[in-house]
């Protein structure tokens, strides 16, 4: 297992920058993280999780035929208050 340091990485807990290495461990299908500089660890699984279904609605539900639609003629007629300036 190789350590290897992220460049540009700013460490959560003391702020400091391109502090931060992080290694991966196939065996426990982990990653870790490390500050050098103050000590920070953590670990994030590597096995990807199955992704929750999406509740059906009618806004994500496809179109079978087209909406049902009445035609109507709209008319504008102008304010006589209103003036152009």
């Amino acid at each position: 297992m190789i350590k290897r340091f992220i460049a540009g990485a700013v460490c959560p807990r003391c702020s400091e920058m391109d502090k931060i290495r992080a290694w991966r461990d196939d065996d426990e299908e982990k990653q870790f993280r490390e500050c050098i500089a103050c000590g920070y660890t953590d670990e994030q699984s590597t096995v990807i999780q199955e992704q929750p279904v999406e509740i059906q609605t009618r806004v994500n539900k496809p179109h079978v035929e087209a909406p049902e639609a009445e035609e109507t003629v709209i008319q504008f007629i102008p304010n006589p208050g209103m003036t152009k300036h």
